[in-house]
């Protein structure tokens, strides 16, 4: 049996303006007030972990300690396929310390040269806790495929190069409603709200 959040504060742990954004637009509708790691201070943990959910989880469980509120984390990134998986967990250090996406990109682009295979996926890990350490995760997808150059200025991150399957325009061409309506991010979120809002 998952646990509920019963509203109040939440903390997104995350120092990420863009990211805390979509995750207080994907939360309105629920009794959450929410505020980000990077408002009140919180230190950044190093992600140690080898997988989105293990990242998660650390992020969230160190908000939660450290604020004593339920603390939500997301760790997410893009996995290409002709790159055996990468960036993936490393999605944001690829942007370096000045989180510089144009160039994370084009390294992206550099590194694919010569191949022909343009799938990825976008993946996002959620991870709830609490100051117990008792934790809740989802997992959630989306696939689709690369195009060079980023087009579009609506998203953030690796959004301008990707595009979902069936469709013909990026992430950061979309307007957030159709992105939040299908993004991995959306996926996973939709997994939490079950669980845990309703």
């Amino acid at each position: 049996m998952s646990r509920h959040f019963t509203g109040g504060r939440l903390v997104v742990a995350s120092h990420n303006q863009g990211k805390v954004r979509e995750i207080r637009e994907l939360l309105a509708s629920f009794k959450a007030d929410v505020i980000s790691a990077g408002e009140l201070n919180l230190p950044e943990p190093e992600e140690t972990e080898s997988t989105f959910i293990g990242n998660a989880k650390l992020k969230a469980l160190a908000a939660a300690k450290a604020s004593g509120l339920p603390a939500l984390s997301d760790d997410s990134g893009l996995a290409v396929s002709a790159l055996d998986g990468a960036p993936g967990i490393y999605s944001a250090r690829w942007a370096g310390p000045s989180k510089d996406f144009t160039a994370a990109m084009l390294r992206v682009e550099k590194e694919m040269a010569g191949t022909a295979d343009r799938s990825a996926k976008f993946v996002c890990a959620l991870a709830l806790c609490w100051p117990d350490s008792h934790c809740e995760v989802f997992e959630g997808e989306v696939h689709g495929t690369l195009s060079f150059p980023p087009r579009g200025t609506k998203g953030f991150g690796y959004d301008p190069i990707f595009v979902p399957v069936d469709l013909e325009t990026t992430f950061a061409e979309m307007e957030p409603a159709a992105k939040h309506a299908m993004s991995h991010r959306a996926r996973a979120f939709a997994q939490l709200v079950a669980a845990c809002f309703i």
